[in-house]
């Protein structure tokens, strides 16, 4: 019994047991590191996927999170400007500052687009100087991304390595069939002309083959103006284009206005896990986004 106890209340017992605690800011980030992290890693996300990700209000639990956790994993490109930094710094934990062992900026794995020439002005609205930083919705990137925190848990966790490297070959295997699942029932859409608010979508749109051929926003981050609203409704009237994406954080009084001049049709498209609640995860996020997109082209034909 006294052997019994002891093997139970060991350093390497609870060692073993020990999970390593991972902050995400979105809940894309936690849905991909729960894929490889599986049973030996503890996941929240600090914003909620119905959120617009610029603009996250910070909560004091969120500083607790962050005090307490092993590592952070953000997306990066200062998407998370507005509001993390402060959060970081007051939270008191040295893992996760920039510099720290427990600070995992995800979008060095990522393929970055519309990234700047030049300099950037607030003239030019809410523009990311060091590219879009929407890159989880191409499933290529999240399969990067994946790739990459199974490498920083391996790391942080060496006990546990071949069993992240082994949670990711499976969510590789079963990413790329669904991805061919989800290319085949875009196929019949390639070079479909499309409106979005954000600039939300251009890895989706690149990887799926849409062209997305103008914006509700004038310029980033800029409510709609009545001029750019007329001339977006004869742009679309001229190019044929009935599809309007928009993300479920936005006004939709606008878009509704645009698809009553055009004929078009507003989709509620979700950016994140989590923007519905039977959207659980990264799998669900592009199955909800293509049967919402395919069931509308369909439609508007």
């Amino acid at each position: 019994m006294v052997l019994l106890c002891a093997a139970l209340f060991s350093p390497s017992s609870a060692t073993a047991a020990k999970k390593l605690k991972v902050v995400t800011t979105l809940t894309d980030l936690a849905s991909l590191t729960q894929e490889v992290g599986g049973d030996k890693v503890e996941v929240e996300a600090l914003a909620k996927g119905y959120q617009d990700p610029h603009f996250v209000e910070p909560k004091p639990s969120f500083l607790l999170k962050l005090r307490n956790t092993d590592l952070l994993i953000l997306v990066g490109l200062d998407l998370e400007i507005g509001w993390l930094p402060p959060l970081i710094t007051q939270s008191g934990n040295g893992k996760i500052q920039p510099a720290g062992q427990g600070y995992l900026d995800a979008s060095q794995f990522a393929e970055i687009l519309e990234i700047p020439q030049g300099k950037v002005t607030r003239a030019e609205g809410d523009v990311h100087p060091l590219g879009n930083p929407h890159y989880w919705l191409d499933p290529d990137n999240g399969r990067r991304v994946a790739k990459g925190i199974a490498a920083k848990l391996g790391e942080m966790d060496p006990g546990n390595a071949a069993y992240f490297q082994q949670r990711f070959q499976d969510f590789d295997k079963r990413l790329t069939a669904a991805e061919q699942t989800w290319e085949n029932q875009m196929k019949p859409y390639r070079g479909r002309k499309v409106v979005t608010y954000h600039k939300s979508w251009p890895n989706f749109a690149k990887h799926f083959g849409l062209d997305v051929v103008g914006y509700i926003e004038p310029r980033p981050g800029i409510p709609p103006t009545p001029g750019h609203t007329i001339e977006l409704i004869q742009q679309m009237k001229r190019d044929s284009v009935k599809i309007i994406m928009v993300e479920p954080y936005f006004d939709l009084k606008t878009p509704n206005n645009i698809a009553s001049g055009t004929g078009g049709r507003v989709l509620v498209m979700l950016p994140s896990v989590g923007g519905e609640k039977d959207v659980t995860d990264y799998f669900k996020l592009f199955d909800y986004d293509i049967a919402l997109l395919k069931k509308a082209f369909d439609e508007t034909k």
